[in-house]
């Protein structure tokens, strides 16, 4: 356990074994999807099922920080789940190149979905491939100086946003890592079995200073 020294000085070693039993889907390998499988692969979750249909273009590599120059051309769950190997072995790690309609037909037992899609009808089919197996998931979204996150229970995407295909705005790289960073804590809170609000939309942006807010939403 000198891996996780740190981590088990947090939360001791029976939250630390009880991380390793958890499987959790991360769909989309863009920008949110690499800062959160670097997050969660490196913190002990048992399995992880990456899944995205695109390939690494060097216009991704500025703000999804498991690619380098190398990597042009290649599947980008291909290439995270190399990464997260290469960081932490014991983590049983699987990729698709494929889209959630695809994935959603697996037969795969999991506990969490990690939402790191960008577009909202993707996020709608998750909410619904997370409520017909009976877990909740964790939405994120970034673009420009500010993000959103939520941890889905009960709440449904439809009913919370307009649900159409909308064309991405420029996105800054630190804002992507920030709003990883909130949906991996939501996850590990959760999955740990620690307190932690659901479905409660957390929107962050960054001006002259960074402003936070948080939505209850109707379930």
């Amino acid at each position: 356990m000198d891996y996780f020294h740190r981590q088990i000085q947090l939360w001791g070693e029976e939250t630390q074994n009880l991380l390793a039993t958890k499987k959790i889907a991360i769909i989309g390998c863009g920008g949110l999807g690499c800062s959160n499988a670097i997050a969660l692969g490196s913190s002990g979750v048992g399995e992880i099922y990456l899944v995205d249909f695109d390939i690494v273009s060097l216009h991704n590599i500025h703000r999804q920080i498991a690619f380098t120059l190398d990597d042009e051309e290649k599947p980008k769950s291909e290439v995270v789940a190399k990464l997260l190997k290469s960081r932490y072995d014991k983590t049983k790690v699987e990729f698709f190149v494929e889209g959630v309609d695809e994935f959603s037909k697996r037969d795969i037992e999991l506990d969490l979905i990690i939402d790191c899609t960008d577009n909202l009808p993707a996020r709608a089919k998750i909410d619904n491939f997370a409520k017909k197996i009976g877990i909740n998931w964790v939405y994120g979204s970034v673009e420009e100086f500010y993000g959103q996150a939520c941890l889905f229970e009960k709440a449904k995407f439809e009913e919370v946003f307009s649900v159409k295909e909308k064309a991405p705005e420029g996105i800054a790289a630190p804002m992507v890592m920030h709003i990883a960073s909130l949906q991996a804590n939501l996850a590990l809170k959760y999955l740990t079995e620690q307190d932690v609000k659901k479905d409660y939309l957390y929107y962050l942006r960054f001006e002259d200073e960074l402003i936070t807010q948080k939505f209850k939403l109707p379930s």
